[in-house]
């Protein structure tokens, strides 16, 4: 037992980025003296710490942890400890570079006062935990509009800003978006370059100041942002080198291919940016529900108010076709609901009078008038909408390990041009050609297609699993999911419905089944315990009605003895058999349930055999499961011949039966070491340890509240099958990101190669550039578009 004056603290683990360092930082933290307990979950990067002294262990904690893996802080909790840190949310106004975004992320990170701040680029938002947010907004506007110009840090305002901000120019008495600039400036300069360089229409005379014309409108906003950047101390950005890159072409009189350059690179750009948005559109058309107006009902009359106004015990009308604005019950009303946007299922569910209804799903035919139980921002369309943002802001390693690249990929390329601009040049006096040469690498030395596309691909596949009702809490999260080598479930509530069904009627002879069902409901019809609704309910479904008992006595744990209209009727256990020196001549255990015995006027009429049912798709989904070389296990507190039955009923490749909540986690731990990597489906609610324990943790809820912050994923569906369709979701998204890491970079090696080997072409270096970021960014929202 852990020592009672032990203390127990939740710790964060920033910059954690390697799950076998996280198995030694936990092994080496146990055997610290002073520390009764350690656990660090890589998923969550928590590391959960039982200890007499922490202000003594914690500086052998830190050096345990950058000895191990450096640039890992080891930071209290929000709420532990002497720190009071705050998180919020910012959005980025006209951020427009996934590169820029990453070091405006580095820069915002080394601010004093702030603790983490990570730029999801995908959601164009800034989540920033700090001590002290006094002075802090100016201080990152000031670096992000210095990284990129026209970026400003706002406020996030209530639920979060989805609408892409558009930029608007004054030209004249009009008002010109950004967009429609870009459009003007690519279609005017397009018009001259094509002109002078394919057509021919240009005299000679005219020749260069047409193209350098046509340069300025395309290249102008490239070479100012340029500037402005250098002024801020920011050289390796995509518009510096761009500049550098083509004022050079001019200077080597490569007239032509300076100006195509800069036009082919602003198209795709153009392109690239519009694939973006429409990614980010699509993804988040299908996670943002939230209504903007409901019908609120005064008397008779409806009124239309803003959805954040309507408060809890408001009705709310709900016409045909409608989605269910908030969270609430029905009052009035019969329709089929299409629960699909929120659980996947597309089976419509009939609600009526009594039912609770959750918003984001799709009422499909009646009219229904319903009472709010939950406001907007405690409604279940804010709570995806914002497991899905903050998922999208969970970065996996993959993507951290890019980030750090880049770093290191820009400044390299740049001393690579460097040297082959001078060395070569020096050599064979060619200076031109190596010249260049140089000016090739430069085009392609942005990061922009792997810093873009990997968290995409990430974002992606978090809404592909929305669209399923599976919930992943972050891409890190999808990372550990497509590496587990074992699934390991709760029995009821995962693997089964979770609800008593009568099994069979076994009469004792001289008897019937339907007596035995009689007498039984009749008893049991007093009783709320589920298994007596299912006895009552099976009676019913054979068209008894059950007769209230003239007396009765309960007995706890043991079952009913009545007096009814027939005489004594007792129905219950073995045990209350026993106590009655009732003779059960012929009755033997089941194999699998729960037997309810009965016996009227001293005489032994039968049993009644209940037990939970499997899911619909279990056999499937354990198949499924199986087919992809991943072993399977349930672990439960229920009897030994119940898990085996259920277990052999599903294919289920292991079983462990009679466990305690702790028993569960030394059985998880075993399984761990024996397989590798588990994951663990549970409920969310009675599952909360081994959940937390394991290497990924998923709530089988149905939307609980319980269930979306107990675990890493969230089924808002209880079905088994959403459980290979999140690894299949996860395994294709880590495909999809190194398929970007590798094309890219494979691309721009070849380029490279190829110029150095006296085949260079600026051209290619442009499609290296904005055309590969641009096919990556496709690539990366197929699975949105795949089935599962």
């Amino acid at each position: 037992m852990p020592d009672a004056h032990c203390v127990k603290k939740v710790y964060i683990l920033k910059n954690l980025g390697c799950a076998h360092c996280a198995a030694k930082m936990e092994h080496r933290i146990k055997e610290l003296p002073g520390v009764e307990y350690a656990n660090i979950s890589y998923v969550t990067k928590q590391l959960r710490l039982s200890a007499v002294n922490h202000e003594a262990v914690l500086p052998a904690i830190k050096e345990i942890c950058t000895s191990i893996e450096s640039g890992v802080e080891v930071v209290p909790r929000e709420g532990e400890g002497t720190f009071n840190f705050k998180t919020q949310v910012y959005v980025l106004e006209n951020l427009g570079c996934a590169n820029c975004a990453a070091k405006m992320e580095r820069a915002i990170n080394e601010l004093p006062q702030v603790s983490e701040a990570t730029i999801t680029f995908a959601t164009k938002q800034l989540k920033v935990t700090a001590r002290d947010f006094d002075g802090l907004l100016p201080q990152m506007q000031k670096i992000c509009s210095g990284i990129e110009s026209g970026v400003a840090v706002k406020e996030r305002e209530g639920a979060a800003v989805l609408a892409p901000h558009v930029e608007e120019r004054k030209c004249g008495s009009f008002s010109l978006s950004s967009e429609t600039m870009t459009q003007i400036e690519l279609v005017v300069g397009g018009v001259l370059f094509i002109a002078a360089e394919f057509l021919g229409l240009i005299p000679e005379a005219y020749y260069l100041y047409v193209l350098v014309a046509a340069y300025v409108l395309l290249g102008g906003r490239v070479v100012l942002a340029a500037v402005k950047n250098l002024l801020s101390g920011n050289l390796f950005d995509e518009n510096f080198l761009m500049t550098i890159a083509t004022l050079g072409a001019f200077v080597i009189s490569a007239y032509e291919e300076a100006v195509g350059v800069m036009f082919f690179y602003r198209v795709g750009e153009y392109f690239e940016h519009r694939a973006v948005e429409k990614s980010r559109g699509q993804i988040m058309d299908a996670v943002d529900m939230r209504p903007e107006t409901v019908n609120l009902l005064v008397g008779e009359e409806v009124r239309i108010i803003p959805a954040a106004d309507a408060h809890v015990g408001d009705i709310l009308l709900v016409r045909a076709g409608d989605r269910i604005p908030l969270d609430g019950v029905v009052i009035e009303g019969d329709s089929l609901v299409d629960t699909s946007p929120v659980t996947g299922e597309p089976v419509p569910v009939r609600k009526h009078y009594g039912d609770e209804i959750t918003s984001g799903c799709i009422n499909t035919n009646g009219m229904l008038k319903i009472r709010v139980e939950k406001v907007l921002s405690e409604s279940m369309v804010t709570r995806i909408l914002d497991s899905v943002e903050n998922a999208a802001a969970s970065k996996p390693q993959i993507d951290r390990f890019i980030t750090r690249f880049a770093r290191v990929y820009t400044p390299f390329v740049v001393v690579v041009a460097m040297l082959t601009a001078l060395v070569p040049g020096y050599i064979t006096g060619n200076w031109q050609h190596w010249i260049y040469t140089a000016l090739t690498f430069l085009v392609i030395s942005c990061p922009c297609a792997l810093v873009l596309s990997v968290p995409l691909a990430f974002f992606s596949g978090i809404g592909a699993g929305s669209r399923y009702g599976i919930l992943f809490k972050g891409g890190s999260v999808m990372e550990a999911l497509k590496n587990v080598h074992a699934v390991v479930m709760d029995k009821t509530g995962t693997v089964t419905k979770g609800n008593f069904v009568v099994q069979k009627v076994m009469p004792a002879p001289g008897a019937d089944e339907t007596e035995v069902l009689q007498l039984c409901a009749d008893l049991e019809a007093i009783s709320a315990h589920p298994i007596a609704v299912s006895i009552v309910n099976a009676a019913k479904e054979r068209g008894l009605t059950p007769v209230r008992p003239v007396s009765f006595k309960e007995i706890a744990g043991e079952g009913i003895v009545a007096q009814t209209l027939n005489g004594t009727v007792i129905c219950g256990s073995k045990k209350l058999m026993a106590r009655y020196k009732i003779s059960c001549g012929g009755f033997k255990n089941s194999a699998y349930g729960t037997e309810v015995l009965l016996a009227q006027n001293g005489r032994y009429m039968g049993h009644i055999v209940i037990a939970d049912t499997i899911k619909d798709d279990a056999v499937d989904a354990v198949k499924e499961i199986k087919a992809m070389g991943l072993t399977t296990a349930m672990l439960t507190g229920d009897a030994e011949a119940s898990a085996q039955a259920v277990a052999a009923a599903a294919g289920i490749d292991e079983v462990r039966a009679k466990l305690l909540p702790q028993d569960k986690l030394n059985e998880l731990g075993r399984l761990r070491s024996k397989y590798g990597s588990v994951m663990f489906v549970g409920d969310g609610i009675n599952d909360a340890p081994v959940l937390a324990g394991a290497d990924v943790g998923a709530a089988m809820g149905s939307g609980a509240d319980a269930a979306l912050e107990a675990a890493d994923v969230v089924f808002m569906k209880s079905e088994m099958r959403a459980i290979p369709q999140a690894i299949n979701i996860a395994k294709r998204t880590g495909r999809i990101a190194w398929q970007n890491v590798i094309f890219a970079l494979g691309v721009k090696a070849v380029i490279m190669i190829a110029g150095l080997a006296g085949f260079a072409s600026m051209w290619a270096a442009v499609f290296a550039d904005t055309g590969v970021a641009m096919l990556c960014v496709i690539n990366s929202i197929r699975i949105l578009y795949q089935k599962n």
